[in-house]
């Protein structure tokens, strides 16, 4: 199994405080990696690194054998590697239709049908504004404008936070399509079956350290154990 990703002795955080202490993650091409954890185990900013929004303090980041450690969130992004936030990446005062549009026309595709195809929901609200979208409807536009951007490693942050579990189940069916299509898929989220269930490797996280790697299947017994 190849690495598409390899974060070694990451050590990152904010201002005087130190997040992850020394983390490493080998994150398999093509597969769903879960990084699972309460809230403050550093899941969120494990991703921030990957991204490029957080430098590393010490340590290394490599994607496909080529350092990145210091490249821009930018290029990164132009390359294929994309953010899903949990702060619901979108513009809020304009409307889907306005939302897709800027990623189609900025990657050069221009076409949104693919987006629309994927969250059938979104053809309906195309002239309506995203902040006026339920969070459910959000989170979706959120995930089709990271996939009119085409990426090559998507990284999810918390994709059932505050979303009923009807909607947060259709929304891992998605990204379990994505999966299957050959996206590298990371994702960040608390202990659930839903999460569980989706990933080929998972990564639980404590205080900024990595606690466990492994199956899935081996962790699923004791999640019922753990706070959430």
């Amino acid at each position: 199994m190849s690495a598409e990703l390899i974060l070694t002795n990451a050590r990152a955080g904010y201002r005087t405080i130190e997040v992850l202490h020394g983390l490493d993650l080998i994150i398999p091409t093509g597969k769903v990696t879960a990084l699972l954890g309460v809230n403050g185990a550093g899941k969120s900013t494990t991703l921030r690194v990957l991204a490029g929004l957080l430098p590393l303090r010490s340590g290394s980041l490599t994607w496909q054998s080529k350092t990145i450690t210091t490249m821009s969130t930018l290029d990164r992004a132009r390359r294929g590697l994309m953010l899903v936030p949990d702060e619901r990446a979108v513009f809020a005062t304009l409307t889907v239709r306005e939302n897709l549009q800027i990623i189609a026309e900025a990657t050069g595709h221009h076409d949104i049908t693919p987006a629309l195809e994927a969250f059938p929901r979104l053809r309906e609200r195309l002239t309506q504004r995203a902040g006026t979208l339920s969070g459910g409807e959000r989170r979706m536009l959120a995930l089709a404008r990271a996939l009119l951007a085409r990426p090559r490693v998507l990284l999810v942050d918390e994709l059932s936070l505050g979303l009923s579990p009807k909607v947060a189940g259709e929304l891992f069916a998605w990204l379990g399509t994505v999966a299957d299509g050959g996206t590298t898929v990371v994702l960040a989220d608390q202990y659930t079956e839903e999460a569980l269930g989706l990933a080929d490797i998972v990564y639980v996280l404590h205080r900024g350290e990595c606690s466990f790697v492994g199956d899935p299947a081996e962790l699923k017994p004791t999640v019922s154990a753990e706070p959430v």
